[in-house]
């Protein structure tokens, strides 16, 4: 199969690692990749680039083909901490760059004035082939957007059925953002929506690839979490799930705008 893009190229589909780590995560990687997905999802309070590094060295699959992406810390990211921890993390990664690096949340040390700047160094610098952001009100995104000189290529939000945040969505498109959806069904909840399990039927798939074909077909990219092969192997196979007008519009319908990730210190 070949991979899909959504904008700015990135693959339309990744592997999310969060809370996935040592051994498992460096084998999901490498099971992931041989599987067909071109987009792997890190983050510094992972504690696993180095495993994940591992995973990408260890698969037969040529780095160049790979969309490496991690994400820096709250606590590092005032603007003279940036490039030193981006660096930390490329070598734990086993790098000599990577393509996306994403400010985690806008939170701690984070800044629009400095953190944006020392973004666009590492991006000069040819550390990392494209800058972004995650967890961003549209209102920090045209923040960001207005402090950067690189390109801002996504922004990584939790986003699924039931809860599908439209007017960040319009924001990024008109901006030439990306949205990349983490949690894509729901930390297991979209199995739990009659809804989404009359659809699931109709087609002979599971309510996640449902979640994931919902994504797709509205132009999100999503880095569903799996562990095992026979997960990593149904969420890719999403990509022969095509969803009809009458399944779009009942799942675009459902209202229950709920989220299952809300930290403290959360932007909103």
């Amino acid at each position: 199969m070949d991979v899909p893009t959504v904008s700015n190229d990135l693959p339309v589909l990744g592997l999310g690692t969060y809370k996935n780590e040592g051994e498992q995560v460096t084998e999901s990687v490498k099971t992931a990749l041989e599987v067909g997905y071109r987009h792997i999802d890190t983050a510094q309070v992972y504690d696993n680039e180095a495993a994940v590094g591992a995973g990408i060295e260890a698969s037969s699959v040529p780095r160049e083909e790979v969309v490496v992406a991690t994400k820096i810390w709250n606590d590092d990211l005032a603007g003279d901490d940036v490039v030193e921890s981006a660096k930390e993390s490329l070598d734990r990664l086993g790098l000599d760059r990577i393509e996306i690096l994403y400010v985690h949340w806008p939170a701690g040390g984070y800044e629009p004035s400095e953190t944006i700047p020392a973004f666009n160094q590492l991006y000069d610098e040819g550390f990392v082939d494209s800058i972004a952001v995650s967890n961003f009100l549209p209102e920090q995104l045209e923040t960001a957007l207005d402090r950067s000189d690189a390109p801002i290529v996504a922004n990584q939000v939790e986003l699924h059925p039931l809860f599908q945040q439209p007017e960040l969505r319009e924001f990024c498109e008109k901006n030439g953002v990306a949205v990349v959806a983490y949690a894509p069904i729901a930390r297991g909840k979209v199995f739990d929506v009659p809804e989404l399990g009359e659809i699931a039927e109709k087609h002979g798939a599971s309510e996640a690839q449902v979640s994931l074909a919902w994504l797709r077909q509205n132009g999100i990219a999503a880095i569903p979490k799996a562990t095992s092969k026979e997960h990593i192997r149904a969420n890719w196979e999403s990509q022969d799930l095509t969803l009809d007008d009458e399944d779009l519009s009942k799942i675009s319908a459902l209202s229950y705008n709920k989220r299952q990730v809300d930290p403290d210190f959360a932007p909103w």
